[in-house]
């Protein structure tokens, strides 16, 4: 591991203009504690509130991005980071960007066989009745480039998804609106860090589904690393996050891949997220905590990827 000061002066991105705004600001806080202890001269840096030209001005020599959401997470501040020469943390422009797009994801997973669930683009002209139909219900409702849960519904009764599919519209959120088939098996997640899948996760959440409140504001989700997986179900998340985590183009970053099981065990891909969040609900540092990876080291870790793109 590189000495503290080699790693010159250090930008914590952190806030921004999305909708992920407060969880990206207890990340960044949480980050800059960690670079601090291990003697790194780390410091906040908020586009918000300070023009990213002045990364430059104030000769900072990388920087931590945990901007969550829109602008941070979706290729845009890694383009202007990119035409600063400033090295940053996380996935390139290419990779952000498809990672921000839940529905072009789902098209290069699909193009590479990989198992992902049934879904259908919604339109304002879609057959909205078919469209239950053919996917089953419950089903879900979300908006294709928003991250932390925002505008996920889970559609229960029959007539529901037009219903929701307008109030979507309205709220005015990013991308294309997907419907997505229901899975009854659980929820899990799995990280990658340097190629390498870190343990999987299961998550319980004591809500309807892993939505906003249970990711961020309840106690009592639960999660479970390591995961209830067979070895051998164990095995073949791991690969199936390094494969769709490089389909994306995320390299030697780190990132989160989310999975559904069915009913009958079958492992799908559901999402894939190159900017985890780092709270003290977050879910990588959970699993490289169960590979005996502290906070602190693995802010370090994360850091050091920034100068091996």
């Amino acid at each position: 591991m590189q000495s503290p000061q080699s790693f010159g002066k250090i930008a914590v991105l952190m806030g921004g203009f999305s909708s992920e705004r407060e969880i990206s600001l207890a990340s960044g806080k949480a980050i800059l504690a960690a670079l601090q202890s291990k003697g790194i001269d780390a410091h906040p840096f908020d586009p918000a509130e300070t023009n990213l030209a002045e990364l430059k001005t104030q000769g900072f020599q990388a920087a931590f991005n945990i901007l969550h959401g829109t602008y941070g997470e979706d290729g845009t501040v890694q383009g202007a980071l990119e035409a600063l020469g400033i090295p940053y943390t996380g996935c390139g422009v290419l990779a952000s960007a498809l990672g921000m797009d839940k529905y072009r994801c789902k098209l290069i997973w699909q193009a590479l066989g990989l198992p992902i669930p049934a879904f259908a683009v919604l339109h304002d002209d879609s057959d909205f009745t078919a469209v239950e139909q053919q996917l089953g219900l419950p089903l879900f409702i979300k908006p294709a480039a928003e991250g932390s849960s925002v505008g996920v519904h889970k559609v229960c009764q029959a007539g529901e998804l037009a219903q929701i599919y307008r109030q979507l519209r309205r709220e005015n959120l990013h991308g294309e609106i997907l419907a997505e088939q229901f899975m009854s098996g659980g929820e899990y997640t799995c990280g990658v860090l340097n190629q390498q899948a870190l343990p999987s996760i299961r998550i319980i959440p004591q809500n309807d589904f892993y939505d906003w409140e249970a990711k961020y504001q309840r106690n009592d989700t639960v999660y479970l690393c390591p995961s209830d997986l067979s070895a051998e179900d164990e095995q073949l998340m791991q690969s199936l996050a390094r494969q769709a985590f490089a389909a994306i183009g995320g390299g030697n970053t780190c990132g989160r891949v989310d999975f559904l099981k069915d009913a009958a065990g079958k492992i799908y891909i559901l999402e894939v997220n190159t900017l985890p969040g780092m709270t003290g609900h977050s879910l990588i540092p959970k699993a490289a905590q169960q590979k005996g990876i502290g906070f602190a080291d693995l802010c370090v870790a994360i850091l050091q990827t920034a100068f091996s793109k």
